[in-house]
Formats: C-alpha cells, structure tokens, sequence
C-alpha cells in the first residue's frame, strides 16, 4: 500500500515541482512513486499461479521478497519525506527519522506503513527458506504477513479519513482521493489475502491458496495504479494561500493553529 503524506502548509507555492511528470530522478516524490509502483509490480506478477508454475516456488517467493524491499523503500521515504515537513520546533537537531510525534496523523499514517512493509520483508524473506515445519510456516511466514495486511489497513484508513476530513467524501476531480480510495481498496484485498492465506500449524495447509493470490493480485494492481496516480499528482499546482489579511478568523472559519486539516495524504502500498 502507498501513503504518502505531504504538508501543503511547508510546501513552497507557485514553485514548480522537480523535473517533469513522468521523469524527475532528482526529486524524492518521483522515487517514491517510481519505488512503490515496482513494488507493486512484482507483487502482482508473484500472484500470477502462471508465473510461480514457470519460475517455481523458489523463483516466485525471491519475487514477493524483491517486491517488499521495494515498499520498504519508498516507505521509508515516504516517513521522511513527513518528518521533514514539520516546523523546525517538532524536529530539533535535524534529527529527521527518529522523532515521535503522535498528535499527526500522517506521522501515524507513514509509520505504521513502513512498519507494515518490515513485517512483509520478514514474511517473504523466511518464506525463501527450504523445507519449513508447518509450525515455523505459520509463526514466521503467516503472522507476520497478517501483521503486515493490518498495518496496512490500518495506515490506508488514517490516510483515507484525512484525506476526506472524515469518513465519506466525493472528490473525483483530486488526485489525491483517488490514489488514497485506490490504496485502501488494495489494503482490504490485501487483508482479505492474509486471511485466505492462514497457514495450519499442524499440517502446514494454506486455508485457500487461489482466493490468498487472487486477493494478492487485485490489491498489488491497487497500489500499482495509486502509485503511478502520485507522479502527475506530485507535478500538481498548488494554490497560493490567501494573504493573512483576507484570511476568514473567527470561530467556524478554517481549521485552528496547527490543525492537521490542512495536512495532504496521498496514498497509493501496499
């Protein structure tokens, strides 16, 4: 799943984003959507019964395990890109990854993905080892992957209620809706896999193999399409805030100091 989570109020206006759309290796936002949409990719392809009978089990579990590193990747820019974006106050001495700042919700949001992206890393990374026990199978390949599904969902729902100030909004002309909708709809497919997926400790048995990859499938193409989604959106033109002067005050205008309202999110991965 993506989340990524950009403050509009520390984002410069009127200043054109790094390179072009579709090619900008210098900038971070590129990455991100670049490192996520390979991510995705690969998951989808390792989802593929095809694909596994042609590579082999072997084969098709070092695909998943690629794929993770990726997410783990632009998740963690993702994470810093956020941390980066607070007043210098909420990160003293420049100290840009390890910082706590519960009160934000795109702290939150951020963090738990890329927590959520270790899990997978240690799922698909043990699932490359030969002749597991049923037992090993279920502790260190199953319930980090579940673990991984919820801090996805979990991060995808914070996102998406930020995104829309609440619950439900309609808002088919933002990127941003879009990318965090098609995140979220991939992080339940994702749950629902993980589910699918449970391994028996005794016997080893997969509960359904074909719904575990299906669901595996339509939530990679999720986040492969909220992340391709991020690079026209990270090109966005974002509108000068009005002068202080014409700003509304009083108590029902805008959001108060502070408010995390005007926090952007933008998800695509998984």
């Amino acid at each position: 799943m993506i989340v990524r989570l950009e403050s509009r109020r520390h984002r410069k206006h009127h200043v054109p984003a790094a390179g072009s759309t579709w090619w900008a290796p210098a900038a971070r936002g590129w990455w991100i959507a670049v490192l996520f949409a390979l991510g995705s990719l690969l998951f989808a392809v390792g989802s593929i019964p095809a694909y596994g009978d042609a590579v082999g089990a072997r084969g098709d579990t070092v695909t998943y395990f690629v794929g993770s590193l990726f997410f783990t990747s632009a998740s963690f820019l993702c994470y810093r890109e956020t941390v980066d974006a607070a007043p210098p106050a909420r990160n003293p001495h420049h100290r840009r990854f390890f910082t706590y700042q519960p009160d934000r919700i795109d702290w939150w949001a951020t963090a738990i993905q890329l927590v959520g992206t270790v899990y997978f890393n240690v799922s698909t990374g043990l699932a490359m080892a030969d002749n597991l026990s049923a037992e090993a199978a279920h502790q260190h390949v199953w319930r980090p992957d579940a673990i991984g599904s919820v801090c996805f969902l979990v991060a995808g729902a914070l996102a998406w209620y930020e995104t829309c100030h609440g619950w439900l909004a309609w808002r088919p002309r933002s990127w941003a809706w879009w990318i965090t909708l098609t995140n979220l709809i991939g992080s339940i497919a994702f749950g629902v896999s993980a589910v699918a997926g449970y391994i028996d400790p005794v016997t080893g048995q997969v509960n359904n193999l074909d719904r575990a990859d299906t669901q595996t499938l339509i939530g990679a193409v999720c986040f492969l399409v909220g992340a391709v989604l991020l690079l026209p959106e990270r090109t966005e033109e974002t509108p000068a805030p009005a002068p202080e002067a014409d700003r509304p005050r009083g108590p029902g205008h805008g959001s108060p100091p502070g408010s995390l309202r005007s926090a952007k999110l933008r998800c695509p991965p998984p």
